[in-house]
């Protein structure tokens, strides 16, 4: 008896680099710029299943070259099983150029003359990886080339030999079975009876077969979907599933009847057409999802058609694939309208569910200790009042880089707040090491909210770095005028919208005491008033409260709202390090704050030394890194066990 398999599902074959160009509506010749994400019919159906929560691997072959390595971190992020992804020395990443002309015209150009992928043979094919699998799903382009369809054959082989699944997604894409130009892409259907014949020995010896009806008359050799079903029923035994788009799909797990509809259906959701670049595949992940946990037939087409509809109204293929958690508020609420891509619900828990597949694990630890140095105004007036060079301020930062990761010493969990401003050079510097980083955005000591340099947020914010946070500091309190608060509003929701749209996390910081009273309702009553603006930052970064009542409110308001929040950092406000240390005793308590962020209370002293000269760089590293440890370690000694043990890890 074989033993119990380890994955769920094992892909094989494609793996590229999609570069889809941004401006819609236009031609690919004009296109000026692209957002880059993983493709590959079965590279997307690994993440897909890995989103939707089955345990899935990929053989393929990717350059040894920074896309192949991208598509490699990708899939790791994603949790996809990697043991099969090979790195080819000898050639490049393959690469895939896309546009969306309109609803009806998606434009494409595959560069995959001697790419990787397209490399694979019986080599890259281990029959321990395949048999830890209950299922492989091997895909039609690849038996386009006799080293791939080699490859294939063999895994397929291996499967039955230990009593796995074998799937097939006919994935039919006449170009690269050289039916059509390296200009037709885009084409998806030529009959072609060499292709038919090539396909035909596949079909018995496979327990699913999926494809489009066009897709499904090549494998069959018939011009007509219920003919070429029947040819397929003819030679297989096979789940036999057609996708029919907006019609939703049609199952048949028996003899084929009369009429196309006799088959077992599941439901469709008609919504707005984006893209359908990599639809099916999405539906494939989704069918995958019900059927490896044994979901009955009607239960997998919903599954398959709801992530088909996600897919077709977004502008990516892997990228914007949904969540299982995703996919059950789909099914549950439906959409708000037909232009899924608009519904704030959906694309709020896409982006909280996925976040942590975009970026480095570092940029999303579970406690953040950080030294705040972005300050800009109050920097600038230290070096003013000792007779010291602004352009020394930049030395500093990078200094207050150093002394960071002396602290830290490699470990997970530590942090930096730092500007562009002054502080370009530290953030290269910062890059070096697994510091997560928060920018900011505003306008020193606005009020009301006005962002730094002018101009175009999301044109500036573009520039940044995935890994870097974005921070927005705003003085707000609930006794503001009217007029003062709703320019605040406008303002921290076009830069949510801008945050969103790069991909880029968002820290929210406010700061209620310099402006009113601060009660035990001050910073609830406006983060509850946030909320309800459709306001939902990854991060919430806020003042010491005057009681551990202030700070329950506050948690229970976000937890309210957004459950997926990532949780608070603590600021510190110039405070000294003995009532800072005072206050994370009350903060630590709250289990939604998450860890700090100070400044000035590390660097005040030290800079203003060093500034007027009476220090040397060592020394103001050295003092710099004592504070900050100092107040790292009382943090620690606050914290449960097991979070210190993670922190230390």
């Amino acid at each position: 008896m074989a033993p119990a398999p380890q994955l769920d599902v094992v892909t094989i074959g494609r793996s590229s680099v999609d570069l889809y160009g941004a401006q819609i509506g236009g031609r690919l010749e004009d296109m000026a710029s692209f957002s880059k994400a993983v493709g590959g019919c079965p590279t997307n159906i690994a993440i897909g299943t890995a989103r939707l929560g089955l345990k899935s691997g990929l053989i393929t072959r990717v350059g040894d070259e920074h896309m192949g390595r991208f598509i490699r971190e990708q899939l790791d992020r994603e949790g996809v099983d990697v043991t099969g992804v090979h790195t080819d020395p000898e050639r490049l990443t393959a690469l895939v150029l896309l546009g969306i002309r309109d609803s009806k015209t998606f434009p494409l150009i595959f560069y995959r003359d001697n790419c990787a992928d397209s490399a694979l043979d019986p080599s890259d094919i281990d029959e321990a990886f395949i048999a830890r699998a209950a299922a492989i799903v091997v895909t039609g382009t690849h038996f386009a080339r006799e080293n791939a369809a080699a490859a294939q054959k063999l895994a397929m082989r291996f499967a039955k030999q230990h009593g796995r699944k074998v799937i097939f997604d006919v994935d039919y894409r006449p170009n690269l079975w050289g039916l059509a130009g390296h200009g037709a892409g885009e084409e998806r259907y030529i009959a072609s009876a060499a292709v038919t014949a090539h396909l035909a020995p596949i079909l018995p010896e496979c327990d699913v077969i999926v494809g489009t009806e066009e897709e499904l008359m090549i494998a069959g050799g018939a011009e007509e979907p219920l003919a070429a079903i029947k040819a397929i029923r003819a030679v297989s035994q096979a789940l036999i599933v057609c996708k029919r788009g907006p019609m939703g799909c049609v199952v048949f797990d028996g003899p084929i009847s009369e009429g196309i509809e006799d088959g077992i259906k599941g439901p469709g959701f008609p919504v707005e057409v984006f893209n359908v670049l990599g639809a099916g595949d999405a539906f494939m992940s989704g069918f995958l999802r019900g059927y490896l946990r044994g979901e009955p037939v009607e239960t997998c087409c919903a599954f398959a058609n709801a992530c088909g509809a996600f897919a077709v109204s977004r502008l990516l293929c892997s990228v914007e694939y949904p969540t299982f958690t995703e996919l059950q508020h789909f099914l549950t609420h439906g959409p708000a309208g037909r232009q899924v891509r608009h519904d704030q619900a959906l694309n709020h828990l896409h982006w909280a569910t996925t976040r942590d597949a975009l970026t480095p694990p570092h940029v999303h630890p579970r406690q953040i200790r950080a030294f705040a140095i972005d300050h800009r105004l109050q920097l600038e007036q230290i070096a003013d009042q000792e007779g010291a060079s602004r352009d020394r301020i930049h030395t500093l930062k990078r200094l207050a880089v150093d002394a960071a990761v002396q602290v830290a010493a490699g470990r997970e969990g530590f942090g930096m707040l730092i500007d562009g401003t002054y502080g370009r050079e530290a953030l290269f510097r910062a890059a070096d090491h697994k510091l997560w980083i928060g920018r900011p955005v505003e306008q020193p000591g606005s009020r009301p909210l006005d962002f730094e340099s002018g101009g175009s947020l999301a044109a500036k914010l573009i520039e940044w770095p995935i890994s870097h946070t974005i921070k927005c500091l705003c003085f707000m309190h609930p006794d503001d005028a009217e007029d003062l608060t709703a320019r605040q509003d406008r303002e921290l929701l076009r830069l949510q919208d801008a945050a969103r749209r790069i991909g880029r996390e968002l820290l929210v910081e406010i700061i209620a005491g310099k402006h009113g009273r601060l009660g035990d309702q001050t910073v609830a009553s406006t983060i509850e008033r946030l909320y309800g603006l459709g306001m939902k930052p990854d991060w919430w970064k806020l003042e010491g409260q005057p009681s551990a009542a202030a700070w329950t409110a506050i948690a229970d308001m976000i937890a309210k709202n957004d459950p997926l929040c990532r949780g608070i950092m603590l600021l510190g406000l110039d405070a000294p390090a003995e009532d800072l240390i005072e206050g994370f005793r009350l903060a630590a308590a709250c289990p939604a704050v998450k860890g700090f962020a100070v400044g000035r209370t590390i660097f005040a002293e030290p800079a203003r030394e060093w500034l007027g000269g009476r220090i040397d760089d060592g020394e103001v590293t050295r003092r710099m890194a004592e504070r900050f440890e100092t107040l790292v370690n009382a943090w620690d000694a606050l914290q449960p066990i097991g979070q210190q043990n993670a922190a230390a890890a």
